[in-house]
Order: C-alpha cells, then sequence, then structure tokens
C-alpha cells in the first residue's frame, strides 16, 4: 500500500465550449484505504464536488466531457497527486485526448471507480478503469 493516499474526485466536463476538470480530495486514514470501497469518505468528496460544479453552472451550461467516464473516484500516492496530476490535468484541459486522460490517470491511480447517481439510489461506485 502506497504510503499517504489520497482519495481525489475529478469531473471531466464543458462549459461554455472551454474544457474544465475540477477536483476535490483528502487524505485517507489507514484504515479507510484497506476497504474495498470508498465509502462515506468517497461519498461525501462526490457530493461535495457536484455542489460546487451545481453552483458553477450559473456561469453557463455544463456537460459532460467523457460520458458515464466523466465523473471518476481514484485513490493516489501523494507524489502522484502533487507532481504528475498537474501535468495530466493541463494536457486534457488543453485539448489532449480523453482515452490518453484515462489511461494515464489509471496508471497513476492505486485503484479507482467510476461514479454513478440513479435516481432514488445512494452514490454507487463501480471498478474502474
Amino acid at each position: 500500500m502506497a504510503e499517504a493516499p489520497y482519495l481525489v474526485v475529478l469531473a471531466l466536463l464543458e462549459q461554455e465550449g472551454k474544457r474544465a476538470l475540477p477536483l476535490n480530495g483528502k487524505s485517507l486514514a489507514a484504515a479507510a484505504a484497506e476497504a474495498a470501497e470508498p465509502g462515506d469518505d468517497g461519498r461525501t468528496l462526490v457530493l461535495e464536488l457536484l455542489l460546487r460544479l451545481w453552483q458553477r453552472s450559473e456561469e453557463g451550461a455544463l456537460r459532460r466531457a467523457a460520458g458515464d467516464g466523466s465523473l471518476v473516484l481514484v485513490e493516489l500516492p501523494l507524489e502522484a497527486l502533487q507532481e504528475q496530476l498537474p501535468r495530466l490535468k493541463a494536457r486534457w484541459v488543453g485539448g489532449g485526448a480523453t482515452a490518453d486522460f484515462h489511461s494515464g490517470l489509471a496508471a497513476l491511480a492505486i485503484r479507482g471507480w467510476r461514479v454513478a447517481i440513479a435516481r432514488y439510489e445512494p452514490v454507487r461506485f463501480s471498478a474502474w478503469p
């Protein structure tokens, strides 16, 4: 297990014809890092990010940029969060291929989940990639 892992949720979106990749994250306790699913920590991060996106919609219409792969939650080592993720994010926002972003993120991640929300159901996590 990586030392000091971080749980990070990312939203690939477009707003007014421009790409954006907002994210939210927190460090994980050892017990949470060993759990099969991200649990309440993951749900909280997702819902906080979705609230920020909802507030951002006042600036213009939002659109998912990667279909079902637009909202992902990953566990990353601290080094990847600080060094590689910003470069990966900048390439995608600058027009890079979504498939390249997803594969690059998967290579950095310890593990990951696709996030789904259905009406009248709690946030669901499915293994990603």
